[in-house]
């Protein structure tokens, strides 16, 4: 009983459209005033449209391209 339930950290993002793995959560954004998550961040990636949003080579996922959160895994589509 003590799991979080939304303790990203430890789940695997895969991208449904092509089935890449995306690697794991890093961090989480969210909005300070209501409390609702607006997006999740992935390390890495190469791909300069993922990374408008980020400084570096981090993938900022927008929370509506979240499609499904299990329990080791998050699948989105970008």
């Amino acid at each position: 009983m003590g799991d979080k339930g939304l303790d990203f950290r430890h789940k695997e993002v895969v991208n449904i459209k092509d089935g890449k793995r995306l690697g794991y959560v890093q961090d989480v954004c969210a909005d300070l005033e209501s409390g609702i998550i607006t997006s999740i961040i992935v390390p890495g990636g190469n791909n300069k449209l993922l990374n408008i949003f980020s400084q570096n080579n981090d993938i900022v996922i927008p929370w509506q391209n979240i499609k499904c959160i299990g329990d080791d895994l998050i699948l989105v589509e970008i």
